[in-house]
């Protein structure tokens, strides 16, 4: 019995969208969702307390950075990332791979894994699948993510086409390592760039392996929109219909949708608390930055239409205050807005699934959100 069972509900006869449950050993959520990410094991100035009040049911933390501080054996002694971090709900990891990619600038990747030197310090460091294995064995998460390549993009057709191959070996030693299949559930992860042929080839071997869930990985990396969309719409007909599909590290609203109409269950982001450091908030509107001047003297709300804690209490002159004071208080209110606007997004997704009106709800969002209008604001 896998440590993952995905639950189909209903498929959207307008869009194709699929409905389900994820069922994991600390509890179930529905799908699609979108995850929290708790990098450090927190989500910044969020507490676990937070997090259930919006209803998140599963949250993302890092196996790059928990590796680095406080490190997996502290985590393993106090009986894993649930009870350290006090978080009863169902937590995924990523294997590390993208930092790996993405803050070393000095890095040699082999056969065997990759040498880079830790951001922070400058050590020196191996990261290989056996390794990135130990680590989220250790931190006992519900979800583990196999140890891929993360390639740029654009990247040539070549470069690719190694990578993938690099990527599927990488899948199979992850496979073999991982000791606690009875308890976590490792994903595979689909790379390929653009290249439809080399997507499909990557989704083949990884299927052939049977992961418990399979990922996308390498989108949300500079390419535009619509590149995603057609990425998203060659590859996730090769994947079971059977498993849990996670698109990795994407969070802006219209992305969450369009991939959602694609067959995606699940999403994660860092954009909508990094943003809400910098007083960015996502409305029904679009997009409304507090700090503006033309926001010192207007108590209403951030967002009339929304009906979450921050939006009921406080006016966008306080907040506005707040983040120009860098006042933590702020923060903490903008980012559980920007949260709670996203989770909540996601369950009106589901609900015109339900209904069999995604196709309806996405042209209205796109409408009222600004989307639609020439030069439009994203983030």
């Amino acid at each position: 019995m896998s440590a993952i069972r995905y639950e189909h509900i209903k498929t959207c006869k307008q869009t194709g969208a699929r409905l389900g449950i994820v069922h994991t050993p600390h509890g179930s959520f529905e799908t699609p969702t979108f995850m929290p990410v708790g990098t450090m094991a927190t989500v910044k100035t969020m507490s676990p307390e937070d997090l259930k009040e919006l209803n998140a049911g599963i949250i993302l933390s890092n196996t790059y950075h928990l590796w680095l501080r406080p490190g997996h054996d502290i985590i393993k002694e106090a009986g894993g990332l649930h009870k350290f971090m006090n978080w009863d709900r169902p937590i995924l990891t990523d294997s590390g791979g993208f930092q790996v990619f993405s803050l070393s600038k000095f890095r040699n990747i082999q056969e065997e894994g990759v040498h880079f030197r830790n951001h922070i310090n400058g050590d020196k460091l191996f990261l290989s699948p056996e390794k990135a294995m130990e680590i989220q064995n250790a931190l006992g998460s519900d979800i583990m993510m196999a140890f891929d390549e993360c390639p740029p993009y654009p990247a040539e057709e070549k470069y690719m086409k190694d990578s993938v191959e690099r990527t599927t070996r990488w899948a199979e030693r992850c496979l073999q390592a991982h000791n606690r299949p009875e308890d976590q559930g490792l994903f595979g992860i689909v790379q390929g760039g653009e290249y439809e042929h080399l997507r499909r080839q990557s989704a083949k071997d990884l299927v052939s392996m049977d992961f418990p869930g399979y990922a996308v990985g390498g989108l949300s990396v500079g390419e535009p929109k619509d590149v995603m969309n057609r990425v998203l719409e060659f590859t996730t007909p090769w994947l079971p219909e059977d498993k849990p599909r996670y698109l990795m590290g994407v969070g802006s609203p219209d992305s969450l949708i369009d991939g959602a109409m694609r067959g995606i269950d699940m999403f994660d982001c860092v954009l909508p608390t990094r943003i809400a450091r910098n007083g960015t908030l996502m409305t029904s509107e679009g997009r409304l930055v507090v700090k503006n001047a033309k926001y010192a003297r207007d108590f209403s709300p951030i967002d009339p239409n929304c009906d979450c804690h921050v939006c009921k209490n406080y006016s966008r002159a306080y907040i506005r205050h707040l983040i120009k004071c860098e006042e933590t208080f702020g923060i903490r209110l903008t980012t559980y807005h920007n949260l709670h606007f996203l989770i909540n997004l996601m369950g009106n997704v589901r609900q015109a699934i339900k209904e069999d009106r995604l196709g309806d709800f996405r042209e209205e969002f796109f409408e009222q959100y600004g989307f639609n209008q020439p030069n439009a604001k994203n983030f």
